[in-house]
C-alpha cells in the first residue's frame, strides 16, 4: 500500500507541475509597451505563439477597429517579416493637430521570408497607434494567423463580459484613464509623438528576453514532473513485483 501511495503521489505531482508551467497565453494577443491611456499614444506588441508541432506560423494579418479608427498606425520593421500597410477611406474624417484625416490604416499583413515562427517559439509585432480614443474602454483587433502548411487560424470572436472566453478570441487591447493633469502619452506635435513611440520600442528586446526565460523554466519544470511522476509509478509497479515474489 506504501509503495502504491508514494507511485500516485509521484504521477500527481507530475500532472500537477505540467498544468502549472502550461502558457498563460495560448492564442493572439495585444498588449501595451507601458501604458495605453485613453487620448494618447502607445506601442503596441500583437504576441504570436506557433502553436502546432508540425509547422510554421508564416503569416499574420490584423484588422484595426473601423468603430474607433486610429490616425496613427506604424509598424515597426522586423528582420525575416515582409510588412504590407493597408488604408481606407473613411466615412467621417478625423481631426488630428488641426488637420483633417480621410484615410487611415485599416490592416498590416507580415508575410515571412524566411521559415517564420517554427514550432516551440513565439514573436512579437510592435506597432506604435495613436491618438487613442476616450469614449472606449477598449480596442478590439481581429487577426489571422497562417502557418505553412496553408492553415488559418481565425482569431476574430469577440469577448463577451460575463460570457466563458470564446475557443479563437479576437486580441483586446484595455486602455487606462488619461492622466490627471489632462496630458496624454504623447505632446501635441508629431515629433514627440514619434519620439514617445521610438521609446516604448527600444524595450521590446528586454521584454522579449524576460518571456523567453519564463517559457524556458516552464518548459524545464515540465519536463521534471514528467519525471517526478514516471519515476513514482515505476517505484510503485517494482514494489508490487517484490510482495508478489514474496
Amino acid at each position: 500500500m506504501k509503495a502504491s501511495r508514494i507511485a500516485a503521489a509521484g504521477a500527481a505531482a507530475g500532472v500537477t507541475v505540467l498544468a502549472l508551467s502550461a502558457p498563460a497565453f495560448a492564442h493572439v494577443t495585444v498588449q501595451p509597451e507601458g501604458d495605453a491611456a485613453k487620448g494618447g499614444y502607445a506601442v503596441v506588441d500583437f504576441k504570436v505563439p506557433n502553436e502546432r508541432d508540425d509547422a510554421s506560423t508564416t503569416k499574420l494579418e490584423v484588422t484595426f477597429p473601423t468603430d474607433h479608427p486610429l490616425a496613427s498606425v506604424m509598424p515597426e520593421p522586423m528582420p525575416g517579416w515582409k510588412i504590407d500597410v493597408t488604408k481606407s477611406k473613411l466615412d467621417k474624417p478625423l481631426e488630428m493637430h488641426g488637420e483633417k484625416i480621410s484615410e487611415v490604416v485599416s490592416k498590416v499583413t507580415w508575410t515571412a521570408d524566411g521559415k517564420g515562427i517554427e514550432p516551440g517559439y513565439f514573436e512579437k509585432f510592435p506597432v506604435s497607434i495613436g491618438q487613442l480614443p476616450e469614449d472606449t474602454d477598449q480596442l478590439v483587433f481581429k487577426a489571422l494567423q497562417t502557418y505553412s502548411n496553408k492553415e488559418i487560424v481565425r482569431w476574430i470572436e469577440v469577448p463577451q463580459e460575463g460570457q466563458e472566453e470564446p475557443d479563437n478570441p479576437a486580441p483586446v487591447l484595455e486602455l487606462s484613464a488619461a492622466s490627471e493633469d489632462g496630458h496624454h502619452a504623447a505632446s501635441g506635435d508629431d515629433a514627440s509623438a514619434a519620439e514617445s513611440a521610438e521609446k516604448a520600442s527600444a524595450d521590446t528586446a528586454a521584454d522579449t528576453g524576460s518571456s523567453d526565460s519564463t517559457d524556458t523554466t516552464a518548459r524545464v519544470l515540465g519536463v521534471v514532473g514528467i519525471v517526478v511522476g514516471a519515476a513514482g509509478v515505476a517505484y510503485g509497479v517494482l514494489a508490487g513485483r517484490r510482495r508478489t515474489n514474496a
